[in-house]
């Protein structure tokens, strides 16, 4: 089989037996297909993939870095070359994973900015009060509502369907990366923004001859009724920036943005790092202790800024 046709293989599995995201299907197959490519120019269309050493996904990596990328990028390289190899491994088209021979960049830690609690409250606040905050509207709040309420991915929030809403139990269902199920508690808040935008989305989709979708479709639909109606991740990011811009926080807040704020201030709050690990989706708990460093710094910018003997 050729470089291209192992990676078309791999792709496979990844999606129909993993249960990969779509974004997750994409990022190897982008990765993978320029990798491929290199291989062959390497040792030719029909070359083996038995011959590949360690040392040639280091010059993959320096051919990266001589076009310019940065290690964020060479680092996303390699984590799907590693996967690459390992389903290679496993399939039996080579001995072993040379990419385990080649250590990732070293990236610096950025800590995203996370907005405090009063300015998250102050946004909410004056999409309560106005008075276009019913009906369609009513959905631009909930997505902030679901995003910094349940802490929930963006790609978890469009993939809501109104029967994953268990309004007895006070919880959403949600599914993550890899297809795995958790529940998430619904906030009062969330819950009152959703009856409120119930009345518009079922008239819309009535008008656009969608009545079907009303009980079982998406929680979230697109303004034009198109296709299955469900909102899509990249209008999700824009209407969140939008709100943040026109409520006075910076330009560069996005749907995760309130994923992490939800962590910072529950952890702020006094929570319970496993319960935030498991509200969240974490599979390991050290991602969820990023959100550790994050209230360490915003504690440590207070002191800074306010104490009369840290100047």
């Amino acid at each position: 089989m050729s470089f291209q046709d192992l990676t078309d293989e791999f792709l496979r599995v990844v999606e129909n037996e993993r249960g990969a995201s779509p974004h997750t299907i994409r990022a190897y197959r982008r990765e993978l297909k320029d990798f491929a490519a290199y291989l062959s120019e390497s040792f030719g269309e029909q070359g083996s993939i038995a011959r590949v050493e360690h040392t040639h996904i280091r010059n993959y990596l320096a051919v990266l870095f001589d076009r310019g990328l940065g290690k964020p990028s060479a680092a996303r390289a390699l984590a799907a070359i590693r996967s690459w190899f390992k389903w290679l491994a496993r399939a039996g088209h080579v001995q072993q994973n040379p990419a385990v021979l080649v250590s990732t960049p070293k990236l610096p830690k950025h800590l995203p900015r996370v907005p405090s609690v009063e300015e998250v409250n102050r946004v909410l606040d004056s999409m309560e009060g106005d008075e276009e905050a019913i009906g369609w509207a009513a959905r631009e709040r909930a997505i902030w509502e679901l995003l910094y309420g349940c802490g929930i991915r963006n790609s978890e929030l469009v993939g809501i369907d109104m029967h994953d809403i268990q309004w007895r139990n006070e919880a959403v269902l949600i599914r993550g990366k890899g297809k795995k199920e958790r529940f998430v508690p619904l906030g009062d808040a969330a819950a009152e923004v959703i009856r409120a935008y119930m009345p518009e989305r079922e008239q819309r989709l009535q008008k656009a001859g969608k009545g079907a979708l009303v009980e079982d479709g998406p929680l979230l639909v697109n303004a034009r009724i198109r296709g299955e109606a469900r909102l899509t991740t990249r209008s999700i990011g824009r209407i969140v920036k939008a709100i943040a811009v026109s409520k006075g926080l910076p330009a560069d807040v996005h749907p995760h943005t309130l994923r992490h704020a939800f962590g910072a201030h529950m952890l702020e709050e006094g929570a319970d790092l496993r319960a935030i690990q498991e509200i969240l989706g974490h599979e390991r708990l050290s991602t969820t202790q990023r959100y550790t460093q994050l209230t360490v710094n915003q504690v440590q910018r207070v002191y800074d800024e306010t104490h009369p003997r840290a100047k």
